[in-house]
């Protein structure tokens, strides 16, 4: 009951704040990319809840922690709440004064790729029972290396990539993409310093790093 009260809890807080973050800028409910977003958001967060609370309750529970212990992580984690209202305030602030027009077309390759996302990343979570929103080496904490984790060694970075940068395309602003843009650094950041803490801390880790060679995109890094 308690796992259920906090994923409860925090579910219903996200979509209040995200909410009030895009229309009350937009000083309007007549806005159709907010309506989009959160329903391409929070629907698949319903039932990526009710999954896992069904079939993998501590993973959920790791899931809902986010109390990082790295110092380096907790600046990230901090650039990363800030990106994200700057970003949906600013999109809509565009939606409320038309500053920019996302094609339709457009508009439909985001949700597309936010989707691709969103799946890639609940495949991670189904090979990855040791996924952690914070950084730290778990008890009895093996090596992932099959499926995704086969083809980069951060394969959940690369679904948030996908989600994440779309989204002020998603509610119809080219100007919500500029906060958005210090996201992939963040990722690079903290890439960095996780894996200078698996080396350490996992055993098997850095013979991994030695046979998957890119961290996040394939061919590229």
């Amino acid at each position: 009951m308690k796992l259920i009260f906090s994923a409860t809890t925090k579910y219903i807080m996200g979509f209040v704040l995200i909410g009030a973050l895009l229309f009350l800028p937009a000083w309007t409910l007549n806005y159709p990319g907010a309506w989009l977003f959160l329903a391409l958001l929070f629907v698949p967060m319903l039932i990526m809840g009710i999954v896992l609370f069904a079939k993998a309750p501590d993973l959920l529970q790791k899931r809902l922690n986010n109390k990082e212990k790295e110092k380096a992580q907790k600046g990230v984690v901090a650039l990363s709440g800030l990106m994200f209202p700057v970003g949906f305030v600013i999109s809509a602030l565009d939606h409320r004064f038309g500053w920019s027009g996302v094609p339709a077309w457009l508009v439909i390759v985001a949700s597309v790729l936010f989707l691709i996302g969103y799946g890639m990343y609940a495949e991670v979570m189904r090979e990855n029972a040791y996924l952690s929103r914070t950084v730290e080496v778990q008890k009895d904490q093996k090596v992932i290396s099959a499926g995704l984790y086969g083809a980069v060694r951060h394969p959940m970075y690369l679904a948030t990539l996908l989600m994440f940068m779309p989204m002020p395309l998603i509610l119809g602003s080219f100007w919500g993409l500029i906060p958005f843009a210090v996201y992939p650094v963040a990722i690079c950041i903290r890439i960095q310093n996780e894996e200078k803490v698996l080396t350490e801390g996992l055993d098997g880790y850095a013979e991994y790093k030695t046979k998957v060679k890119y961290r996040l995109v394939p061919f590229i890094w």
